[in-house]
């Protein structure tokens, strides 16, 4: 058998994730418009492995929010250009989003993309930090000005809840 490989920047970056997670939510209520007003709520999270290690998925089921809303987050590793692509869905649009692309160095991830909010042109940004077997910390940004400045909108906090 051939081991895979284990540094920053390969397929295996997301191993960690893998199992049930019990995750706190803390959503900005206005992006981009100044507002200081948070939501906060708890979710459930399951990761699983896709075949052949070219990535990975979870499903994202929040508790007492958005009643009915099912969210999935879809990873896919290209081992050409060492980098990920992080796609996400949901039961309220049906739409796959566009990708946000990056990679991990010194154990924090940073993956963007170019999108649009109501109508105007923004970075998106998720961050993964603070990781551990049993922890991990997600961040989404977005900046208005091409990357000048960030606003976190929504932060959430995961602990291994234990099969």
């Amino acid at each position: 058998m051939v081991e895979q490989e284990s540094v920053p920047g390969g397929s295996r970056d997301f191993d960690f994730f893998m199992g049930r997670w019990r995750v706190e939510n803390k959503l900005l209520v206005g992006r981009l418009r100044g507002s200081t007003e948070w939501e906060t709520f708890e979710a459930a999270v399951h990761a699983w492995p896709l075949p052949g290690g070219i990535g990975n998925y979870n499903e994202f089921v929040p508790e007492g929010w958005r009643l009915g809303y099912v969210g999935m987050a879809l990873r896919i590793f290209n081992p050409e250009t060492r980098l990920w692509s992080i796609y996400w869905v949901d039961n309220q649009t049906g739409v796959l989003q566009p990708p946000v692309v990056g990679r991990f160095k010194n154990g924090v991830g940073i993956f963007e993309e170019e999108d649009e909010l109501d109508g105007r042109p923004i970075l998106a940004r998720f961050t993964w930090s603070d990781i551990s077997r049993n922890g991990a910390r997600w961040e989404q940004a977005f900046s208005p000005d091409n990357g000048k400045t960030w606003e976190t909108n929504w932060v959430m906090v995961f602990t291994r809840v234990a099969d």
